[in-house]
């Protein structure tokens, strides 16, 4: 069993008089204060880099979820949608709204436009991909606006 002891001191208190006093040096306090300060900074660090990965799983989930909607948008009116507006102001919507951009929490999504053909009587040409405009680049180590 472990035992804690704490160090007893004898003072002088003036005309020969002894007390005792129990307590911590300053410098045991500086110790355990650095090393709290130690642990904050880690626990800070991962807590950050946790949030950046969950960022990153949400892009990919909202540009999947996009890309997915644009397609059947597409088959569905035999149109390319003209822009993100038009998925969610459908007749049946699409998408209930714009997502935020993760990385720049923004609805400011690039739109990729094209003439792409999904189905034989499909008539116009709109957006066919969508992008992130973050110029920032992912864990994987790819620019966000290329996924």
């Amino acid at each position: 069993m472990n035992r804690i002891s704490l160090q007893i001191r004898w003072r002088s208190r003036g005309a020969g008089r002894m007390i005792r006093s129990a307590g911590f040096t300053l410098i045991e306090l500086m110790i355990v204060i650095t090393i709290i300060f130690i642990l904050l900074g880690m626990a800070a660090a991962r807590y950050d880099r946790s949030v950046h990965h969950a960022r990153e799983a949400a892009l990919k989930t909202d540009l999947q979820v996009m890309r997915q909607a644009i397609d059947n948008y597409t088959l569905d009116k035999e149109a390319a949608p003209q822009s993100l507006e038009d998925l969610t102001s459908a007749q049946t919507p699409y998408l209930r709204e714009v997502p935020v951009d993760p990385m720049t929490q923004q609805k400011d999504w690039h739109l990729e436009f094209g003439d792409t053909v999904m189905s034989p009587d499909q008539s116009t040409s709109g957006i066919v991909d969508v992008h992130s405009n973050s110029s920032g680049t992912g864990s994987n180590g790819t620019p966000y606006n290329t996924w």
